[in-house]
């Protein structure tokens, strides 16, 4: 059987010309929804996703869209709770940022599908931080080794990422 980067690789590689949310343009692209949408590969990913999670983590924070569910799939494998966080606090309802338990006082790691340049990820961590959390890491499915690490890097925030760009391209297939 393929390794998980390999059939991660297969499964969401996309070639062509695709403008980025960082607005870069890149002749790759990681369709996460490919694999966030096959239960299966999911799974895998969460199984091999979950030894990397720091052990004092008291809850998973997916950001919104593409890191709920795989925030979702890591809480599924390890039992740890979830808070889902919207790009912007609601304006409607509860008006939380983070939805889900509580999140003041409490230790919080980032879910995140695909980083590039980590843009939404540091901006996510610095309104978890305004609301009392405490974040000192973010954990990807797919580094694309573009700046997110630097990035996190100034504001005190480390990147664990289950693979790299470099990884799925290199991926015996």
């Amino acid at each position: 059987m393929p390794s998980l980067a390999a059939r991660l690789a297969d499964i969401a590689t996309l070639s062509g010309e695709f403008t980025l949310r960082s607005g870069l343009v890149a002749d790759t692209y990681f369709d996460k929804y490919q694999f966030e949408a096959e239960p299966e590969l999911l799974a895998a990913v969460a199984e091999q996703m979950a030894p990397l999670i720091p052990a004092d983590t008291e809850l998973l924070a997916g950001l919104e869209l593409g890191g709920v569910p795989v925030a979702t799939a890591l809480s599924l494998a390890t039992g740890i709770p979830t808070v889902f966080v919207c790009k912007k606090a609601k304006e409607y309802g509860t008006a939380k940022l983070a939805e889900g338990p509580a999140i003041e006082g409490r230790k919080l790691t980032i879910v995140e599908d695909v980083v590039t340049t980590g843009g939404q990820v540091v901006t996510s961590t610095g309104d978890l931080r305004e609301r009392g959390a405490v974040v000192s890491t973010a954990l990807c499915v797919i580094d694309r080794e573009q700046g997110g690490t630097e990035a996190f890097a100034a504001i005190d925030l480390s990147l664990v990422s289950l693979f790299t760009r470099t990884d799925l391209e290199t991926a015996d297939r």
